[in-house]
């Protein structure tokens, strides 16, 4: 994406700034693009695409992120053809009342260089200068880095306000150096790391396949993916069960794969596979026959096989039922002789990675290796750097007893099998994040006070865990993504939404990358 400047001022400043910013910068042969993020109506009848009313529209119903996906992609248009788009503040007026808090969490998501306007009028260039650290300040709380601001000030306030490390420009004639536009901070936000995952899955785009092809929620979320390109998929199913249950729906099934594997050419081929692979185990030829007429176990033969990349089950089927046929003949990867399940917990301004919060009861010190190890190439693969914390309700060597002995061991056994990796356990989940408590309780830690995956002792402290950050952070939870296996299987919530449907074949798509 081009570099982008949100300007914070108001209506009579903006213009003449964005002006004076795009002369400087086109006389440094920068091709510049001017863009008003909401656009006015052309008329009471909003004829534009996209406009004010529709934004309110979308806030008032509790829609704000996609409005700002929306917001992002029309500064990802406008910078095709430039190296930097130069953006008008969402104004205040009317019923638009939370435009400074769109003008933030725009400029968050496409890193803008934020330029706050400071008012010289009726003030004395001491007031000039104090309200331009306020601004800088209060920013800042919002995870905004400020190094320029704007002000018609005098020469005299322009030299105050650079003994605070700022550059002034002049609305009227702005002069900006090139290198004076810098990203406004390098947090993670839940909408810029969805996109960051739409890019990845494009880039090399996989093949997912859906057993309960015929279900509405299947087929609103197959037919998503499909119009954003994301991903090819196969569904599972009576064709005209499918076929009809979308037409109903009003959804396009184009450029999507159905499979009856009731009539499939290929279940004679995949019942002698399972018979082959498990015949050791005890299966009989018919009753490999009769496992493959299952939807499941066709769909995970498929991904054994290679013809598809992944696959997404469980939101009519038990976690066990999803997970069976993997345990039975794609298996878990070298090394790993656990499955686990994790969810990336996508905060407002970062990504944590948390487990196990779906698969095993109460780990044992092997088990909690495998889990941490596991999640480390989860959080490789989504592009974080895993810093890993086995949390425990105690620090470092300050307790003891049978729960804390047992996280500390599973700590020494994460660190003897994989030495690169960096651990520490136990650790309570405040030393784990905030630096302050971190600085106190284990202050030669690399981890503490960094973590960014965190390995739960119990199934039951996961899974309360994540669902708290959940519903009180209001944070994104993908998930469970199951890791450990040679190939991507992953388990849907009977409850899941079109939106966690979507999210999860996402992520295995991302899987089946690497």
């Amino acid at each position: 994406m081009a570099k982008s400047i949100l300007l914070m001022c108001c209506d009579s400043c903006s213009p003449k700034l964005a002006a004076g910013i795009k002369a400087d910068l086109e006389a440094q042969g920068k091709r510049v693009a001017l863009l008003a993020p909401l656009a006015g109506c052309k008329d009471e009848a909003c004829g534009d695409s996209f406009c004010k009313c529709e934004a309110l529209k979308m806030i008032a119903d509790g829609k704000k992120d996609a409005l700002l996906s929306i917001l992002v992609d029309r500064v990802e248009a406008a910078g095709k053809d430039a190296d930097v788009v130069i953006l008008h503040p969402i104004a205040d007026e009317g019923a638009l009342r939370d435009a400074y808090g769109l003008n933030i969490a725009l400029a968050k998501n496409i890193d803008a260089c934020v330029i706050p306007a400071i008012c010289a009028k009726d003030k004395t260039d001491e007031q000039v200068a104090a309200s331009a650290e306020l601004n800088v300040k209060l920013l800042a709380q919002d995870g905004i880095t400020v190094t320029v601001v704007a002000s018609n000030c005098s020469d005299a306030a322009v030299k105050l306000i650079e003994a605070k490390g700022l550059t002034v420009i002049k609305p009227s004639a702005a002069k900006l150096a090139a290198d004076k536009i810098v990203a406004s901070s390098s947090i993670t936000t839940p909408t810029k790391f969805m996109r960051s995952l739409h890019d990845k899955c494009r880039a090399d785009k996989k093949t997912i396949v859906l057993p309960e092809g015929a279900l509405d929620r299947i087929l609103k979320a197959a037919a998503e993916l499909r119009a954003q390109d994301l991903v090819n998929l196969i569904l599972l199913g009576n064709e005209d069960e499918i076929k009809r249950n979308a037409a109903e729906l009003g959804v396009s099934l184009d450029g999507i794969k159905i499979i009856d594997p009731a009539k499939s050419a290929d279940l004679e081929d995949y019942a002698n596979t399972l018979y082959e692979l498990r015949k050791a185990k005890g299966m009989e030829l018919d009753k490999a026959r009769k496992l493959m007429a299952d939807k499941t176990y066709f769909g995970t033969m498929m991904v054994y096989k290679g013809v598809a990349d992944g696959l997404v089950s469980g939101a009519t089927t038990s976690t066990a039922d999803t997970i069976r046929p993997a345990l039975q003949f794609i298996k878990t990867k070298p090394g790993i002789k656990t499955v686990s399940g994790v969810f990336l917990m996508s905060l407002a301004d970062r990504v944590y990675i948390y487990g196990d919060c779906a698969v095993i009861p109460n780990a044992t010190t092997d088990q909690l290796r495998d889990v941490a190890i596991a999640s480390a190439a989860t959080a490789k693969a989504f592009g974080i750097d895993p810093k890993i914390a086995m949390l425990s309700y105690s620090t470092g060597t300050s307790g003891s007893g049978p729960d804390v002995d047992a996280v500390r061991e599973a700590t020494e056994k994460v660190r003897e099998a994989a030495p690169d990796l960096a651990v520490e356990g136990p650790i309570q989940y405040d030393a784990a994040v905030v630096p302050s408590v971190a600085k106190t309780k284990l202050p030669d830690s690399p981890v503490a006070g960094k973590a960014n995956v965190f390995v739960f002792p119990t199934l039951n402290a996961g899974n309360i865990g994540y669902k708290a950050v959940q519903r009180s952070a209001n944070a994104l939870a993908i998930g469970p993504l199951l890791q450990g296996l040679n190939k991507p299987v992953n388990d849907l919530s009977r409850g899941a939404t079109v939106a966690d449907i979507v999210n999860t074949v996402i992520v295995t798509a991302i899987q089946a990358q690497g």
